[in-house]
């Protein structure tokens, strides 16, 4: 082979595997978005994988072509738990999963589960542009992660043994809380702890290492606990159980891209937030009907028993997260304001 040929050929191998650049990536092959939910369609399954491929399809059709992107669910392109650190490093585009599962690396996003902080879906809705929201977002921004869309959740108790909606029924029960602060509250009441991610409920429930599980109202469904569970406290009408799963972008990632299509990620994603908030309390009820159809026995929680068990949150979980630093105080306490 020609000498200058050869060079030229070995440049180009060497720079087909060569890494892209962020922002080449995602122009050449999209972005790619993960999540631990089960799969589904633009119409049909877990609003989480609906919202991320509409978020995907919105970004191709406004783009005209230019910025295409990818879902994959089911923890299939990563596991659950390293999605945070993945988005941080620029190793992970786009994820939509539970802000508090990064609470062991970043103590802050802990506050998105907090119990009995954020009463209502109307004041969950308020956060992004209070100033919890406005510091949380700062915290983020440090770490190398952007909020796109603004997801929260309401969620309950579905259990195989019996019914838990009061601090006493936690007596000996071994829980699922889903986060350090949720545990808290649970263990003050009496409940042994069980730490696992949502998509771990089932077989963790069937086997018996776990009596009951606190989780969203959507993982309710779309994880069929209803083949297990013989009660359920629903979040349908009031609940201490609200988690953020916002949509998130790596920071690297975004900062790579032209600016339009940055415009276009975070315009498509505030867009997106009514539909969250509709399919999240659309699920909420639509709980109750399955596990009522299964057999289940499904209670409500009353004021005075959501009051006991923020009580019980005050005195564990939120003392304990305002005295971990000085941005974990500053959070909790804009968060109160809007109480």
């Amino acid at each position: 082979m020609n000498p200058n040929r050869r060079t030229l050929v070995q440049g180009l191998s060497a720079a087909a595997l060569a890494p892209l650049s962020c922002g080449a990536f995602a122009q050449a092959g999209g972005l790619k978005i993960s999540h631990q939910f089960p799969g589904g369609t633009l119409t049909e399954g877990d609003f989480r994988d609906r919202l991320c491929r509409k978020f995907a399809a919105e970004c191709d059709k406004r783009s005209n072509g230019a910025l295409k992107a990818s879902v994959f669910p089911g923890s299939s392109l990563m596991k659950t738990n390293a999605q945070f650190s993945a988005l941080r490093k620029g190793a992970l585009d786009m994820s939509l999963v539970p802000l508090s599962y990064a609470g062991g690396e970043v103590p802050e996003t802990n506050i998105g589960l907090m119990p009995a902080l954020v009463p209502s879906y109307e004041i969950g809705a308020r956060w992004k542009t209070a100033e919890v929201g406005k510091q949380l977002s700062a915290v983020l921004d440090k770490k190398g992660v952007m909020i796109v869309s603004w997801i929260w959740q309401a969620g309950g108790v579905a259990s195989r043994s019996r019914k838990l909606v009061t601090p006493a029924d936690a007596k000996g029960l071994k829980v699922r809380g889903g986060s350090r602060e949720m545990d808290m509250m649970l263990k003050e009441a009496g409940a042994a702890v069980i730490s696992l991610p949502s998509n771990e409920i089932y077989a963790a429930m069937q086997t018996g290492a776990m009596d009951a599980a606190m989780t969203s109202s959507t993982s309710f469904i779309s994880f069929k606990l209803e083949e297990l569970a013989k009660y359920l406290t629903s979040g349908r009408q009031r609940t201490y159980w609200f988690m953020l799963e916002p949509l998130m972008i790596s920071k690297d990632v975004f900062v790579a891209l032209p600016r339009a299509q940055q415009d276009l990620i975070m315009a498509v994603g505030a867009e997106l937030e009514p539909f969250g908030l509709e399919a999240a309390r659309a699920d909420d009820r639509t709980a109750a009907e399955v596990y009522a159809k299964a057999g289940a026995q499904v209670y409500d929680m009353d004021e005075a028993t959501l009051k006991s068990w923020q009580a019980i949150a005050k005195a564990t979980a939120w003392k304990d997260y305002e005295e971990k630093n000085e941005t974990c105080a500053a959070l909790i306490k804009a968060a109160q304001k809007l109480l």
